[in-house]
């Protein structure tokens, strides 16, 4: 059963940064693509980075310019978003995800679906002013 519960969100001033972390219970299966996804209110959710654990390789969605970083640390199986640059249209819920049994092709290619990760976190807050 993996338990995801996301942290680091709060209110920051445009241009301001915060580290969102979302430690991950266990992994069941074959795990190798995990993702953060964002939803501001009225507004459907839309991928924000993706990363292959297996192969540390990260990927992003457009509107991050360079200003995010996603990581996973091994040592604790933490999952974290680095965010940098703030905008406000960066307010938003953040949610962490996981995918249960893709392959390097499947992860590279469907990191930003969200029908694609089986296991989500709860969200955490996210404001820019």
């Amino acid at each position: 059963h993996v338990q995801l519960v996301e942290s680091g969100g709060g209110s920051v001033q445009v241009g301001g940064s915060l580290r969102l972390s979302c430690p991950v219970s266990e992994f069941v299966g074959s795990v190798r693509c995990m993702g953060w996804f964002r939803q501001a209110p009225g507004k459907e959710r839309e991928g924000v980075a993706g990363i292959d654990i297996t192969g540390d390789i990260p990927y992003y969605a457009p509107f991050v310019k360079g200003r995010f970083t996603i990581s996973l640390d091994k040592a604790d199986n933490t999952l974290n978003l680095q965010l940098n640059s703030l905008k406000s249209e960066d307010t938003a819920m953040y949610y962490c995800a996981v995918a249960t049994h893709p392959s390097e092709l499947l992860c590279r290619s469907k990191w930003w679906r969200d029908d694609f990760f089986a296991h989500w976190g709860q969200g955490t807050q996210v404001t820019v002013s």
